[in-house]
């Protein structure tokens, strides 16, 4: 379906969305974050489709791999906040009714893997129709948002916002809860990213952050009609959107949370160089400014070959730092979780720990400001990560680190010091 208006109107209210500060595109779609949990999420959705077709799962949603990765996509900043309501159990209505029900719990397992396993957008949309037909109380479109992180380019996510948005500028009437009317905004949102390409992504996290920008008012729409007084008044209005401090001081402080990673990660950069480690800051981060340079000045410029060449490569190259000894076997990993899901992190050093060659060998550090510590040990007793009891993972608070690390550059050696500060999560 065509925008309501003028190519000129939408291309003007896309420029701006992606300069305002506190719009998706800026502190959510190009947070470099972002990426590093698409594939721990699909991971987990894989684990849920597993224990289903293996009749492990169980009926509750507490404490189930279910409830681990939708919380995970629920901490992905403003557009996901949320999620997980869909997928919680409403006792009184009896719904999602996959929790009780084991045809539908199977049939939503196979639409899990089929989605998993699908190689062309058609195979997504055949899924998504064979799930509608079963029927399953409760559970509708906001399964997308799922999807996403297993075929970004091809499902959209949904939900209240991101509907009222399309609606709003396509003039349509789509209904939240209808696979079908899910399934023509999809239709419609993807002619809308062909057309405007140019300002937005073939990763459709991007169109859907529009809409939600749309949809919550960060963006007054211009009125349908061309009329210079009008289009006055949306113009004063786009400004003060751009102007709010409220929303100002929202980036500013997402910003903060990201330079404080940046910081640790340079703390453990530092601290494994003087001890004499080879170090591998996450290829995500590697330009990152710190200090006088950049955050990846005096590490490996690529992931050694016994490391490159695992199946799980790309998940251990986004492991925040990694110590190597001179033989470049990964001695220590430390994932930073600032104020992130914890969920991703965890998932990459598995990764690493059954992945690689002698990996079960390495020590494992989740680095989080003291606060969190209750947080990561609850994240550790998930039924979920049982595998992940199988690594020496320890938690290692920001205010240890930051006390000790001097001490332990200039006197230290090996892990010892560090294995003395970090406090087992067993």
């Amino acid at each position: 379906m065509n925008s309501l208006l003028p190519r000129t109107d939408v291309e003007a209210l896309l420029t701006r969305w992606r300069a305002l500060a506190t719009g998706t595109y800026q502190s959510w779609f190009l947070w470099e974050e972002r990426l590093k949990n698409f594939r721990s999420i699909r991971r987990g959705l894989q684990t849920v489709a597993t224990e289903i077709a293996q009749g492990t799962f169980g009926y509750a949603y507490r404490g189930s791999s279910l409830e681990t990765v939708v919380r995970a996509v629920a901490e992905q900043r403003q557009l996901f906040k949320g999620a997980d309501h869909a997928f919680l159990w409403k006792p009184k209505l009896r719904i999602p009714d996959i929790y009780e029900h084991p045809d539908n719990q199977r049939r939503f397992g196979q639409f899990l893997n089929a989605c998993d396993c699908c190689t062309r957008e058609a195979d997504i949309v055949a899924a998504i129709h064979a799930l509608d037909a079963a029927r399953i109380k409760g559970l509708g479109p906001a399964a997308a948002n799922l999807l996403y992180f297993v075929h970004p380019t091809w499902v959209v996510p949904s939900n209240t916002a991101i509907v009222r948005g399309y609606n709003a500028l396509t003039g349509a009437k789509v209904k939240l809860g209808s696979w079908a009317d899910y399934l023509a905004m999809r239709h419609g949102i993807l002619a809308i990213n062909g057309e405007h390409a140019k300002y937005l992504s073939n990763d459709l996290g991007a169109v859907a952050g529009f809409l939600f920008d749309l949809g919550v008012g960060h963006l007054p729409l211009p009125p349908g009609v061309a009329d210079p007084r009008t289009h006055a008044h949306w113009e004063a209005d786009l400004a003060r959107v751009r102007d709010d401090a409220a929303a100002l001081r929202l980036r500013a402080t997402q910003n903060a949370d990201d330079q404080t990673h940046t910081d640790v990660q340079g703390w453990l950069r530092d601290l494994g160089l003087q001890l004499g480690f080879r170090v591998w800051i996450a290829s995500n981060d590697r330009g990152r400014s710190y200090g006088q340079g950049r955050l990846a000045d005096g590490c490996l410029t690529a992931l050694p070959a016994a490391l490159a060449e695992s199946p799980a490569a790309e998940a251990i190259g986004l492991i925040d730092v990694l110590w190597l000894d001179t033989e470049n076997r990964a001695v220590a990993a430390f994932e930073v979780e600032h104020s992130t899901s914890l969920y991703s992190g965890i998932v990459r050093m598995l990764d690493l720990a059954l992945g690689a060659e002698q990996g079960l060998a390495c020590h494992y550090f989740l680095v989080t400001p003291d606060h969190r510590e209750g947080d990561s040990r609850a994240q550790f007793a998930r039924p979920a990560f049982q595998r992940v009891r199988e690594l020496n993972l320890k938690f290692l608070p920001y205010s240890s680190l930051q006390e000790h690390r001097v001490a332990m550059g200039r006197f230290g050696s090996g892990l010892k010091p560090l294995e003395a500060l970090a406090r087992p999560l067993r």
